[in-house]
């Protein structure tokens, strides 16, 4: 078995061999810019919101889930996605790299000039869903010797085995810091120490957006300290918020403060945030008052997969998606039932559940990210 420096010496001189993608002033997330794109790209925005329909306004907001798989009926259904259901990009399940390639060719040839997210789990590199792909050292190995230089470059090594696949958006870094050795985020931790989560998360994040994928931070506000799994249950989060703000949310707070680009927003019950006892991810408390409001966060924010059992409906529209949005979520991920879901939101527009200057905020800002890294 390599040992972690020499995987490191490895993915290096892949770099300077193979070199990164060209990139422009867009593609760097570490707010250092070669020029301003705000204006243009918020020009670029508005022009396309003004001009889309109700349909293709929803269905920017949804990304759901397909296997990476080339087979007919995989691609049939990625064509229909992007064509009928207007989805603002996709993330990938199991399959290879052939899949991978096929589905964001089918859906950049459909694009019509607003460019698709392609985006994949990928904590232990590409390999954690494409068969065929490398893989990376799992985030605990890495907390014992890496430091904030190496990962970002496992980032920007990770962004170029990304791009050459088609796939622009990487669900990570894991920003839980683990608190509970027997609870579920385990191993997908660098850590217990907030300070190292942070290096090597944000150093990893930069890496991926210097080198022109777009980074989500997960899970927010901190999966580290819970015993459940979010996938067949509401984890409970019932530590105070001192004990938050002092041990989960530092990594977040660093990986906002470094203006990068995307949080994800997980299935945890969080009393000291929300007494209702929302799923984070349907929580105005959460997301609104926590993330936007007090950390000041101004960039994307994307649900965790709906299709957990994590997510579940506790308002009037029993509507996952609707709840979401409502909250303060811009990006519904993994729906259940993709068709059933943009319906919900397109119903709760028409009964003024939801408004139009809503739905427009929100495609804004996921336009406004899809500029900065697309290169439309």
């Amino acid at each position: 078995m390599f040992c972690l420096r020499s995987i490191l010496l490895l993915i290096v001189a892949g770099i300077i061999t193979a070199g990164c993608a060209p990139r422009d002033a867009r593609s760097s997330g570490s707010g250092i810019q070669a020029q301003d794109y705000t204006a243009e790209a918020y020009g670029w925005a508005d022009s396309l919101v003004s001009d889309m329909t109700v349909d293709q306004r929803v269905g920017q907001l949804f990304m759901p889930a397909l296997y990476a798989s080339a087979d007919p009926a995989t691609l049939r259904l990625a064509a229909e996605y992007a064509s009928q259901d207007h989805v603002g990009g996709v993330v990938l399940l199991k399959g290879d790299s052939e899949g991978a390639t096929r589905i964001a060719d089918t859906l950049a040839s459909l694009a019509g000039g607003v460019p698709h997210w392609v985006s994949v789990d990928a904590e232990t590199g590409l390999a954690m869903r494409l068969s065929d792909a490398p893989s990376m050292p799992v985030a605990a190995e890495l907390g014992k010797s890496a430091d904030g230089q190496k990962m970002y470059e496992l980032g920007v090594e990770l962004a170029r085995q990304s791009r050459a696949r088609g796939i622009n958006m990487i669900l990570g870094p894991v920003l839980d810091v683990e608190k509970n050795p027997s609870g579920y985020i385990g191993r997908r931790s660098y850590g217990a120490d907030p300070e190292l989560v942070a290096e090597l998360g944000v150093g990893f994040a930069r890496g991926l957006e210097d080198s022109g994928v777009i980074s989500v931070a997960k899970h927010f506000p901190g999966h580290g300290c819970a015993d459940g799994d979010s996938h067949r249950g509401l984890p409970v989060i019932a530590e105070p918020l001192s004990f938050l703000q002092r041990e989960a949310l530092p990594p977040f707070e660093e990986y906002i403060g470094s203006g990068l680009s995307a949080v994800m927003v997980g299935h945890l019950a969080v009393s000291a945030v929300d007494p209702a006892m929302r799923s984070a991810s349907l929580s105005g408390a959460v997301i609104t008052d926590l993330l936007r409001v007090d950390l000041g966060f101004k960039g994307l924010v994307i649900t965790d997969a709906l299709n957990m059992d994590g997510a579940t409906s506790c308002g009037s529209s029993g509507s996952t998606a609707v709840e979401a949005l409502i909250a303060g979520a811009d990006i519904i991920l993994s729906p259940r039932d993709t068709r059933k879901e943009i319906e919900a939101v397109k119903s709760a527009l028409a009964a003024g559940i939801l408004t139009d200057s809503l739905i427009a905020a929100r495609v804004r800002r996921v336009l406004f990210y899809k500029y900065r890294f697309l290169n439309p």
